[in-house]
């Protein structure tokens, strides 16, 4: 990896287990041994901060989050998004935005690379990194701290697929994702 990387925990504490990318970032936040160029950051549910963030010249992303799709409760995904270049009409809410209106926030937020000089061309946006999203069924997101036992298990498991996405060992959406059970 040559790049700069965001990893972003993203999710609501307050909400079972949609809390799982926020646990996920913790953890990876307290590794020393993450290369130079590699951000992790809490992003909770700050979504536009986030969308800023993602214009700031980043190559790639990882989001991490609560990714209820049909599957056994603590099932890890790595999943590549289609990246749309707005956000779709009536979606947005700074408190709450989900993943997908994040990265529509990207094309509608220009993601310019700065002010030109005296003389010089206007820069062109910043091309929106690629973006990836590594995330776990959850059981429940109802209100209440704290992950259900199997999605607390499969904390450990994410944090590996995103080490693995991010030293190059893993090279983005795997149908083979390994699914942690107890």
């Amino acid at each position: 990896m040559t790049g700069r990387t965001l990893i972003a925990g993203i999710g609501n504490i307050f909400f079972g287990d949609d809390g799982f990318g926020v646990e996920v970032a913790r953890r990876l936040a307290g590794r020393d041994d993450l290369p130079a160029q590699v951000t992790v950051a809490d992003y909770g549910i700050a979504g536009l901060h986030l969308a800023y963030d993602l214009c700031d010249g980043y190559e790639r992303a990882i989001l991490v989050d609560a990714t209820p799709r049909g599957g056994a409760p603590g099932t890890v995904y790595v999943i590549e998004p289609d990246q749309p270049d707005h956000v779709p009409a009536g979606l947005f809410d700074a408190h709450g935005m989900q993943p997908e209106v994040v990265l529509g926030m990207i094309g509608t937020l220009g993601g310019a690379a700065g002010e030109p000089a005296d003389g010089e061309p206007a820069p062109s946006p910043a091309a929106a990194p690629r973006m990836l999203i590594v995330g776990c069924e959850p059981a429940s997101a109802a209100p209440g701290i704290g992950l259900s036992e199997p999605v607390a298990a499969a904390v450990d498991s994410a944090v590996t697929v995103v080490l693995d996405l991010v030293s190059g060992r893993r090279e983005g959406v795997s149908a083979d994702v390994p699914r942690h059970t107890r």
